[in-house]
């Protein structure tokens, strides 16, 4: 059998400061905003209207999606990173650097920051620090992730532990506003409705009010957008159950969606503080969405504040309802995402 193709990396392929160089850079173009709000309905402005955003910006061309820009990078590292992953765990320390605008080319680096091997011997968690850039050395995105990976064989040796030390918040001061961006003349009748930053109080539950329900054909479609190789979003074999497993990114990009009734004014996705797949999703459940409203930021550009939120996914729980007497989540939480958006002050 000849040796040639990728099998992935398992845990134990794994050490601290590993560097693996991601192919394959990717062109970003109008097509792909298109296609992302036809798998979404997203319906922002920054991202849906050039004429909406280029006399606010110093844009050149039509702006992608920050979650789009995500799952661009995200895609890049899975051959190298989660190929034989059993679950992806969490995220940190995101932050979105500069704008990815059409005809941009994307590719991704990443580094080994931590490992751990469970308790159980057959897998272990890898931390691994991801980079993403345009045009081959402007960085537009910067996260850790943890996956947790099979073992090739369990008899292996365990590695010595390393847990990286993450901050659960990234500070205001380090959020990354796009060059030129000016709200002071922003128009709210375009964007959708009138509530700016200052009509938001901490602790504020909104209710997002719809639902998609979910299939396999877009979540596949969506998937393969990302060129994420993934086996257990593909093939009803990788996994027990007989199921395709949803790509979370399905669902934070769905609830981001859903999101704008009510957060329309929360253009741009600054930067992601942490986030957990709480529980799996599969084609056939409904996706609803809340928000609460965590901190409130200015920012040193005109107009230009940031609202720290909490957008949680559900298979419709109640707005406000997270976790139970027990401190886990629920069993219809879905998503619990910690984020800065930018929004007009």
């Amino acid at each position: 059998m000849s040796g040639k193709t990728n099998q992935g990396h398992f845990f134990e392929d794994y050490h601290v400061g590993l560097k693996l160089n991601h192919a394959t850079p990717r062109t970003v173009h109008d097509g792909d905003a298109a296609m992302y709000q036809a798998l979404y309905g997203s319906r922002f402005a920054m991202q849906s209207s050039w004429d909406f955003a280029s006399p606010q910006s110093s844009l050149r061309n039509p702006v992608m999606d920050d979650l789009l820009v995500f799952h661009t990078v995200f895609g890049k590292t899975v051959p190298d990173v989660s190929l034989n992953a059993v679950a992806n765990l969490g995220y940190a320390e995101c932050r979105f650097l500069s704008s990815v605008e059409s005809g941009d080319t994307i590719q991704a680096y990443s580094e080994v920051i931590g490992v751990k091997e469970n308790s159980n011997g057959k897998t272990g968690i890898v931390w691994v620090r991801t980079k993403g850039f345009a045009n081959v050395d402007r960085p537009v995105l910067e996260y850790v992730r943890w996956v947790m990976v099979k073992k090739r064989d369990a008899a292996s040796p365990t590695p010595e532990t390393v847990v990286p030390d993450l901050a659960k918040v990234v500070a205001p001061d380090a959020l990354s506003v796009p060059a030129g961006l000016d709200w002071t003349r922003y128009d709210y009748t375009a964007a959708g409705e009138p509530h700016r930053l200052r009509d938001y109080t901490v602790g504020e539950v909104i209710d997002h009010v719809d639902g998609v329900t979910l299939t396999d054909a877009e979540h596949m479609m969506a998937t393969r957008l990302w060129q994420n190789t993934a086996k257990v979003h593909f093939d009803v074999t990788a996994r027990e159950g007989g199921k395709r497993l949803i790509y979370g990114g399905h669902i934070m990009s769905m609830a981001r969606a859903l999101s704008f009734n009510g957060l329309a004014n929360a253009q741009l996705i600054a930067a992601i503080n942490g986030g957990a797949h709480a529980n799996p999703a599969f084609a056939g459940d409904t996706v609803r969405a809340w928000s609460e409203v965590l901190d409130t930021t200015p920012t040193n550009a005109p107009g230009v504040g940031a609202i720290r939120l909490r957008l949680v996914a559900t298979k419709g729980g109640p707005a406000g309802a997270l976790r139970g007497e027990d401190g886990k989540y629920l069993p219809d939480v879905l998503l619990d995402l910690d984020y800065w958006a930018l929004m007009p002050v």
